[in-house]
């Protein structure tokens, strides 16, 4: 008997291993799909190659048409980009605006979500209706009232006035409103019957369980407000409070552009976002599939 039971473990084993070794083998197996896919990416990233080829390039070599390959890589053009100008210091109110704003965003909005999504008060649909009427609004429309309360705040030209309004989105709040209503409720009332209040439950219960739709929405804000220009040229004018992107704008004049350059910091300032939306894109899928978000 005994024997008979290890005689059959190790074939209950192999067995159990097989489907596994044949999931893997199956995962990597190329399909039709990747000849239709494979041209469809290198068409997207070629506007990423070009960009790159263009910044080891010497400016004579970009004005050469047909436009071909550099022969020599120019690489100290990523020098003069940082060095011809205070990049670093672009970068820097960058970083600091973006993360500002993504701070804000995770904390404003998962209380407003959480408020939303379990407490019931006078008018809450009607707020929440109105809040999601907002995504409607084009920017352009509220830009100057916004300017004009920046103004009287005493904000304009400021990393403040490029933080402000950034610090909480519609969308982040709808997106972790969502979140809330796909969580069981038993999980808080266990934790208020124990004693926790609202605040603790929030922060010791759910948000532990966040974890897709707030790097979702970290890497969301941090595209969105890395890459804004329109709000940043209107509300800076001093170098040091520039971000990188209106900063990028200044290689730029009426009668000459020094393309190579201009390549070379644009390439630069586009290193921390595709590093962050590598590092976040397998969240994305997993956080708009448990919000029910379509």
């Amino acid at each position: 008997m005994a024997a008979g039971t290890q005689a059959r473990m190790p074939a209950a084993a192999s067995a159990d291993r097989a489907p596994a070794q044949r999931r893997k083998r199956r995962r990597w197996r190329p399909s039709g799909w990747h000849l239709v896919l494979l041209p469809l990416a290198l068409l997207l990233i070629s506007p990423l190659i070009w960009m790159a080829l263009t910044s080891l390039s010497t400016l004579e070599e970009t004005r050469r048409f047909p436009p071909g390959l550099p022969h020599t890589l120019q690489w100290h053009n990523y020098l003069s980009a940082w060095r011809e100008s205070p990049f670093g210091r672009w970068l820097l109110n960058s970083t600091i605006v973006s993360v500002a704003c993504v701070v804000g965003n995770v904390v404003l909005c998962s209380l407003a979500g959480y408020a939303f999504a379990r407490i019931r008060f006078a008018g809450s649909r009607i707020v929440f209706v109105a809040l999601l009427a907002t995504l409607m609004v084009p920017f352009q429309v509220v830009m100057i009232p916004t300017l004009i309360i920046i103004k009287d705040l005493h904000l304009v030209d400021s990393l403040p006035a490029l933080i402000a309004p950034n610090l909480v989105t519609p969308f982040g709040v709808y997106l972790l409103r969502q979140f809330f209503l796909s969580l069981p409720a038993e999980l808080e009332e266990a934790a208020i019957i124990d004693g926790a209040g609202r605040l603790r439950v929030l922060w010791q219960v759910l948000l532990p369980l966040m974890g897709p739709p707030l790097i979702t929405l970290t890497v969301l804000t941090f595209l969105n407000v890395w890459n804004d220009f329109l709000w940043p040229l209107i509300v800076t004018s001093s170098p040091a409070n520039m971000t990188v992107q209106v900063g990028l704008a200044s290689f730029q004049s009426a009668h000459f552009t020094n393309w190579p350059i201009l390549m070379a910091g644009t390439l630069m300032s586009q290193i921390p976002v595709l590093l962050l939306f590598i590092a976040g894109q397998r969240f994305f899928v997993s956080s708009i599939a448990s919000t029910g978000f379509k």
